[in-house]
């Protein structure tokens, strides 16, 4: 597949081109956590709203509001095709065919609804929210996201000629060239394309996701978009995400069942998908914490993912908790997913693959020639190793720009859980920069669940 990314947005066709070419074009979990909201939480209301981290970036300025509305209500107006809902019926993920039953792929085809929206502009930024049933706006999540970025993407371009837009393509082609190469021909690697929410584009991440494919071969372990993995017979990769131990802790009256929610979820999980996708995501309201009273039973699961630690730190602690716990590393998956580059994925991946001998730290890896380097490790992994590689694969157009300008930088944009039933939505995070709820009520969560092992460390996308 040969796009001309440059005169096709020259000749503005991307303007007839919806955003949302699919509702499957969201990430996988979204899918996911989408069925056991329906099996579990059917009638329980929930309200999202758009947050732009990167206040300094005035969307509302730089993107037409009309615009916005017209792509919002193009994807409101989507519904799944029969040929979706087949392939998701017959596929097999994780190794594992029926995840999606029968009965919630029916009701997808048939009855699934996106909530309406409230849109305007404050002050320079997008005021976008969605409230309704909670099975009707957990998926706006993804298509918000995306629809802002490319929106953005957009408007910059506009301001390119045909030959100032080849540049600006080839340069982001060569940035990306040499980001793979990096991670070619390296034993044992595992990476995803987990960069739908901030890419500069559909059909950029698109031709990112089919190079990654193409050069990396069995190391590229697949997509969290779903609509790309159905599109190009690749692996839809995804479990869950925060929202889910978020709803579970709203709904908490006292501070006893605020601290176990975190478990109670976990326990419905596990039922709702009959002991797969057993992936840890522990950090809602503190790693440490988390680990430090967990039932025994969490640590069968299979793996973890780190998403507002430093992963080092986090993997490290992982480690270390399940040997406590009488459990083999080795045997389970270590994921991380938070403002991953080429040459972090190198580094933690050697610090992961094998038993750091001689003194060696993270820091002492930097590249695959030190990943080769006997003297700094054994080929005995520590625990195996994945990464969710995001923004900085599918929208890294930093100083690609041939005016100059910082234009197609991207932003820390996210689209957050607000309340659940009128009960007012609270994430911790592993990074102070990174909290999310009302001051009271993030107080409250703080003196329940403590700040060891929380950070203040700048976001980075």
């Amino acid at each position: 597949m040969i796009i001309n990314l440059a005169r096709r947005a020259h000749n503005h066709n991307w303007e007839l081109d919806p955003i949302t070419r699919s509702l499957l074009d969201t990430d996988f979990y979204k899918l996911l956590m989408l069925q056991f909201i329906w099996r579990n939480f059917p009638k329980t209301n929930a309200s999202f709203s758009l947050i732009n981290r990167s206040t300094q970036t005035l969307l509302g300025d730089l993107i037409n509001v009309d615009e916005l509305r017209e792509q919002l209500e193009h994807t409101k107006k989507l519904r799944f095709h029969k040929s979706e809902v087949i392939w998701l019926a017959g596929n097999t993920f994780y190794g594992h065919r029926g995840i999606f039953d029968p009965e919630f792929l029916d009701w997808l085809e048939h009855d699934f609804r996106l909530s309406d929206y409230e849109l305007s502009v404050r002050d320079g930024q997008f005021s976008l929210a969605f409230r309704g049933l909670w099975t009707e706006t957990t998926m706006w999540e993804i298509y918000s996201l995306s629809i802002v970025d490319e929106l953005k993407t957009r408007a910059g371009l506009k301001h390119l000629s045909e030959f100032e837009l080849d540049i600006l393509y080839a340069r982001a082609k060569t940035k990306l060239w040499e980001k793979m190469e990096q991670l070619r021909d390296i034993p044992c690697l595992r990476v995803s394309d987990f960069g739908t929410r901030r890419r500069h584009s559909f059909l950029w991440q698109e031709y990112v996701v089919k190079a990654m494919s193409d050069v990396l071969g069995e190391s590229f372990a697949g997509t969290s978009n779903t609509f790309l993995a159905y599109k190009h017979d690749l692996e839809a990769i995804g479990t869950n995400a925060h929202e889910l131990p978020m709803v579970l802790a709203a709904m908490a009256d006292t501070d006893e069942e605020l601290r176990e929610s975190q478990y109670r979820l976990l326990d419905m999980w596990q039922q709702t998908y009959h002991g797969e996708l057993l992936i840890l995501l522990p950090d809602t309201f503190g790693t440490t914490q988390f680990f430090r009273h967990a039932p025994d039973w969490v640590a069968d699961w299979t793996g973890q993912r780190a998403d507002s630690k430093d992963p080092f730190v986090a993997g490290d602690e992982y480690i270390a908790w399940l040997k406590e716990r009488g459990r083999d590393p080795k045997k389970k998956l270590f994921i991380a997913s938070d403002g991953l580059d080429a040459d972090q994925i190198v580094r933690l991946h050697a610090y992961f693959a094998g038993t750091i001998l001689n003194g060696a730290t993270p820091a002492d890896f930097h590249s695959a020639s030190d990943f080769l380097d006997e003297r700094k490790w054994s080929p005995e992994r520590r625990i195996r190793f994945s990464a969710g590689w995001g923004t900085l694969l599918t929208n890294d157009f930093r100083n690609c720009n041939p005016q100059g300008d910082e234009r197609f930088e991207p932003v820390s944009l996210v689209c957050k859980l607000n309340d659940v039933d009128g009960r007012p939505a609270v994430k911790l995070s592993d990074n102070f920069q990174k909290v999310q709820g009302p001051p009271e009520q993030v107080e409250r969560y703080r003196q329940v669940f403590g700040l060891e092992g929380i950070a203040d460390t700048p976001v980075v996308v």
